[in-house]
């Protein structure tokens, strides 16, 4: 039995067109599912009796069992679902004054490996379907009974190894007919997988592209992400260019601030010399223990690497920490074993 939100719009329509069924019916399906968080068919009032009865024959709507929700004291809340195969993934909701966030896992684990992040750590899977990352916004929504306004693809996994089915996903995401969310509030971040970036930039989605940056050298970035031996600064940066020749949009670079490896002035000249022509913003983050051996940069230095980017005209902010108390800040979540 397939799941229906493994469908987009115009995939729901064509295979219920291929069912003899008349195509508004998606409309109706899509409505019930994604504006009345309605979850069950025989719910489905304004469908016939015997119509219902079909669709559950031939579908299901198949939710991520919640295993546990934990809440911090900043209002984030962390999400640990099971998948029918036994697997796990968590994602978050992040509350800020202007957004209700959702952070979506795209991958059960993740294959890349970088030495500070415990996704990485408790090992990789596998890919998830589109419908198993809806899942995961349907569940946070009716579970918090609120709507989720913004979607960034900085849970566990990277998205650009799992790129057609998170694009499918988006486009459920950004549908009118179902989420609603603006495409400019969806945000894929990549360790910076270039082939990717380059697919994105030829997508007609008008995403925001955010890239897990971390080091401005070689040296001390492949030391700390594996995937930088595959695709190197140079190929990654020559693919924003690119990227921003195509979408002549604002890129985001992550930069997590590790104490005495990449935060001092070095480390803040190597960056602005990196990112000289390109039209970016600059997310500085306090490390979040992982049991990685990393410590947190100090205030100070972090203050220091901040300030000397805005005087040397780059736009950067020190993101404020949510939901480091529940192990949900950037690079804690994890795939669990139960």
């Amino acid at each position: 039995m397939e799941n229906i939100l493994d469908y987009d719009f115009n995939g729901l329509k064509s295979k219920l067109e291929s069912e003899g069924l008349e195509s508004y019916r998606a409309i109706q399906i899509f409505d019930w599912i994604y504006q009345k968080h309605i979850i069950s068919f025989a719910a489905m009032t304004n469908i016939s009796k015997q119509l219902r009865e079909s669709l559950s024959l031939k579908f299901s709507i198949d939710l991520p069992e919640l295993v546990k929700k934990s809440k911090s004291l900043d209002g984030t809340v962390k999400f640990l679902w099971k998948y029918k195969d036994g697997n796990t993934v968590e994602s978050v909701i992040l509350r800020y004054p202007d957004r209700i966030s959702g952070c979506i896992s795209s991958q059960v684990g993740c294959p890349l490996n970088c030495a500070f992040c415990a996704t990485g750590m408790s090992g990789y899977i596998r890919n998830l379907t589109s419908g198993e990352i809806i899942g995961q916004i349907l569940g946070m929504e009716i579970e918090e009974n609120e709507k989720i306004n913004n979607i960034v693809f900085m849970g566990m996994g990277e998205p650009m190894l799992n790129y057609d089915e998170v694009m499918r996903a988006i486009r459920v995401i950004t549908d009118p007919k179902a989420f609603k969310i603006s495409q400019r509030r969806v945000s894929v971040s990549t360790a910076g997988i270039v082939d990717g970036i380059i697919k994105m930039a030829n997508e007609p989605l008008d995403l925001v592209l955010s890239i897990s940056l971390h080091a401005p050298t070689d040296e001390k970035r492949s030391s700390i992400m594996p995937i930088n031996k595959k695709y190197n600064l140079k190929s990654l940066i020559e693919s924003v260019k690119t990227y921003q020749r195509i979408k002549n949009r604002r890129v985001t670079f992550e930069y997590i601030l590790f104490d005495h490896f990449n935060d001092t002035i070095e480390d803040a000249k190597n960056l602005v010399k990196l990112l000289e022509d390109i039209k970016c913003n600059v997310n500085l983050i306090r490390y979040n223990d992982t049991g990685s051996g990393f410590l947190k940069s100090t205030d100070q230095r972090a203050s220091e690497f901040e300030k000397f980017l805005k005087e040397n005209g780059i736009e950067a902010v020190i993101r404020a920490e949510k939901g480091a108390d529940i192990d949900a800040a950037c690079g804690q979540l994890r795939r669990r074993t139960l």
